[in-house]
């Protein structure tokens, strides 16, 4: 228990290079924290525990995906921000209520693909 009587949540975080795409798992009460969500049924988007990630080259990028993605139905759930792992990221909900969250990730760059690389 930290000092405030508040719990801390877990953030740790597993990531897994899949050709070209990566699969990172989160704890649950972990990724709806970040997502500025409880996880409450009374969350709009509902939190299923589940968010897509899209990774982008940069800060704008995250910015202008997020926005994008607001002109074509989305709904925004957390603007863009600097993060505590040292990124930058923001989430959205598709039209469906799907979570998804678009981040820069200066520490796994993309490739000439466009793909996620992890550091070795």
């Amino acid at each position: 228990m930290a000092g405030n009587g508040h719990r801390r949540l877990r953030t740790a975080s597993v990531f897994f290079g899949l050709d070209g795409i990566v699969l990172g798992l989160f704890g649950r009460k972990a990724l709806a924290q970040d997502a500025g969500l409880s996880g409450a049924p009374a969350d709009k988007p509902a939190f299923s525990g589940v968010a897509l990630a899209y990774n982008v080259s940069s800060q704008v990028a995250v910015d202008e995906t997020i926005a994008f993605a607001e002109r074509c139905g989305a709904t925004l759930v957390k603007p863009g921000e600097a993060v505590f792992w040292g990124g930058y990221s923001g989430y959205f909900a598709d039209p469906e209520g799907h979570l998804w969250e678009v981040a820069y990730n200066p520490f796994s760059p993309l490739d000439e693909h466009g793909h996620m690389t992890l550091p070795e």
